[in-house]
């Protein structure tokens, strides 16, 4: 499934919908982390394109990203 961010904003957690996040055009769900619950992750928004935050905020980086289910392609619009 390809994504743009009108399509991935949908996904963000709240009202039961699922929370999706992009890094690096690949869109992740993170809908059963505890750490996303409700959408939001220590300020992050699920329903975003988040490769800069990881590669410059995220004190684990990338390495967490091999622990979800990709869900699609992100294509910026």
């Amino acid at each position: 499934m390809t994504f743009n961010q009108t399509d991935l904003s949908k996904y963000n957690g709240q009202d039961g919908q699922p929370a999706y996040v992009a890094v690096d055009g690949v869109v992740y769900d993170v809908t059963g982390v505890a750490a996303w619950a409700g959408g939001k992750h220590h300020g992050n928004l699920a329903g975003q394109e988040l490769t800069t935050v990881i590669d410059t905020k995220s004190p684990h980086g990338r390495k967490v990203l091999n622990n979800l289910t990709v869900v699609g392609q992100y294509v910026a619009d």
